[in-house]
């Protein structure tokens, strides 16, 4: 009888850190999925003057996501973060989205407080029936849509290339058209939904690539990272964070703020991210 009572207990005791472990998984779930959160990189460059510096908010994958304040800590924090320039590298919206209020809401709210709103298609936008609806109400309210386009922007003293190319993960982009007069003596920066377009091409002339796509994964496991990627691809290399090219310029991977497939996020929190950019 005492090791019947015994094997009981410790049956219990498993029963109750199975709970307990299940418990805070999905609270961690929860958590990752629906606040967010501001990620900050830098980056240095030569080709500014030392000592300058300018920043850049990039939003990215929304897949028409509301947080549950109405995105108003979101606006807070975009009003908070007071970059130069904000940039939205796709995905705003799901194939499936046919009603673009949410969004168009949200970019409304970024663009009163900051006319600096630069935008390039994704995958979804792409494959979504009424993206040219989605495209010309993001250009009525002041969105400036970077297809297969570069323009030029002044912050204080310092001259900034946008380049942008429509998502390359379905050969949308035209990269040589994107880049059509753009001067290398600035500091260039191109916005490209799917950061494959680093395997697509061996040398892109720009410093600093901006990309989302991958969701980090969406769920990640300790010591592995992201198990499934964009595209069918499983352990995906280019997850989240920064990578240097072969040719020494950067990718920097946003793993974005919504989800698509499955509802949800884990070990990595849904973000915007603050990126800055020094001269030497």
């Amino acid at each position: 009888m005492p090791n019947l009572i015994r094997e009981r207990k410790k049956y219990n005791r498993f029963l109750w850190s199975l709970g307990a472990l299940s418990l805070c998984t999905l609270m961690k779930a929860y958590y990752d999925t629906n606040i967010f959160k501001v990620n900050k990189v830098q980056f240095q460059t030569k080709k500014t003057s030392p000592g300058s510096r300018f920043s850049i908010l990039q939003l990215t994958d929304v897949h028409n996501k509301i947080f549950h304040d109405k995105n108003k800590k979101l606006i807070q924090m975009v009003n908070d973060v007071n970059a130069d320039i904000v940039v939205l590298t796709g995905d705003l919206i799901s194939r499936s989205t046919v009603d673009f209020s949410n969004v168009y809401s949200l970019i409304e709210r970024i663009l009163k407080i900051n006319q600096n709103v630069f935008y390039v298609t994704g995958n979804h936008e792409l494959g979504n029936d009424h993206v040219e609806l989605f495209l010309t109400g993001l250009e009525n309210r002041g969105v400036t849509i970077l297809s297969n386009l570069n323009t030029q922007i002044t912050i204080g003293d310092t001259v900034v290339n946008l380049v942008g190319i429509d998502n390359a993960s379905t050969d949308h982009e035209d990269l040589g058209l994107a880049f059509e007069g753009v001067d290398e003596e600035n500091y260039t920066i191109l916005l490209s939904h799917s950061p494959n377009v680093v395997t697509k091409y061996d040398a892109i002339p720009a410093d600093l690539i901006l990309s989302g796509h991958t969701h980090g994964g969406q769920v990640r496991l300790p010591l592995i990272g992201a198990v499934v990627g964009p595209d069918n691809s499983f352990f995906p290399k280019l997850d989240k964070g920064i990578f240097e090219t072969e040719s020494g310029n950067y990718l920097y991977i946003d793993s974005g703020l919504g989800t698509t497939g499955y509802p949800v996020r884990f070990l990595n929190q849904s973000q915007i991210s603050l990126i800055e950019v020094k001269g030497e």
